[in-house]
């Protein structure tokens, strides 16, 4: 299955590397700093956050400013990934209703847009640190694992979602309650340490924050996660590509009808 869906994105380069391009530049049209707000947005969002949170959650959490910025850059990476792969299918209607082009190629171009703004600002995240006195070890290379798993989860999120949404429109506004919600339980902003063990293993449910707790391992910790964590973070990867998969194999004929 790999090799041809590998195939069919070779046979259909062109076409996907001018989604990539119309995605990313799309969402900056018509803007004044264009591009710059994949860096500026987030900063300014994590500027508000810390200018607001530090003063209840941060007074004695050393590098506050980078768990809240590793806490954001996923949950930001994960929720522009899902949002704008949501509506793919719905907002490309009208090329592969007269095209006979692979559907979820316009899912994945909503992807790399995204992994694109996250891989920029990983750049600034690893800047944080250096200014906060963070120490770098080879350890580091490991948050390559969690950001793959990450990609998994967007994707199989993303077929998932999108299948949805063109059968149900009221999908984007019980996902923009839903993100909410997550945003809250992922302990962006906050730790977990003053709640009992029961109530901290609760939070393990949440993918997101597995992905995020990883990253804090590693930067602020200097610690690598146990094999029963790796586990769990590819568990969580795998079960919603497999769902987005299945979903897509058994709809994709249907998918015509909804538009």
């Amino acid at each position: 299955m790999i090799k041809q869906i590998i195939q069919k994105m070779k046979q259909h380069q062109f076409l996907f590397e001018e989604l990539v391009k119309r995605d990313f530049t799309k969402k900056y049209k018509r803007t004044v700093l264009g591009m710059l707000w994949s860096v500026l947005g987030p900063l300014m969002t994590l500027g508000v956050m810390a200018l607001v949170f530090t003063q209840f959650f941060g007074r004695n959490m050393e590098h506050y400013i980078i768990y809240l910025f590793c806490g954001n850059l996923l949950y930001g990476y994960f929720k522009e990934s899902t949002a704008t792969g949501m509506t793919a299918l719905y907002d490309n209607a009208g090329i592969f209703s007269k095209v006979n082009v692979p559907k979820y190629m316009f899912l994945l171009s909503k992807n790399v847009s995204a992994l694109i703004n996250f891989g920029i600002n990983i750049v600034f995240l690893f800047l944080f640190c250096i200014i906060d006195g963070v120490s770098f070890t080879w350890k580091f290379i490991m948050l390559l694992y969690p950001i793959c798993c990450l990609i998994l989860f967007n994707l199989g999120m993303g077929l998932i979602l999108s299948a949805l949404y063109l059968m149900f429109r009221d999908m984007k506004y019980l996902y923009d309650i839903f993100t909410l919600l997550l945003m809250y339980l992922s302990a962006i902003f906050y730790s977990i340490d003053a709640y009992s063990q029961e109530v901290q293993y609760l939070f393990y449910l949440n993918p997101i924050y597995v992905y995020i707790r990883y990253f804090r391992k590693i930067i602020l910790e200097g610690t690598i996660p146990k094999f029963s964590f790796h586990l769990l973070a590819l568990a969580y990867a795998v079960v919603a590509l497999i769902i987005g998969a299945v979903i897509y194999k058994k709809k994709n004929y249907k998918f015509l009808y909804y538009i």
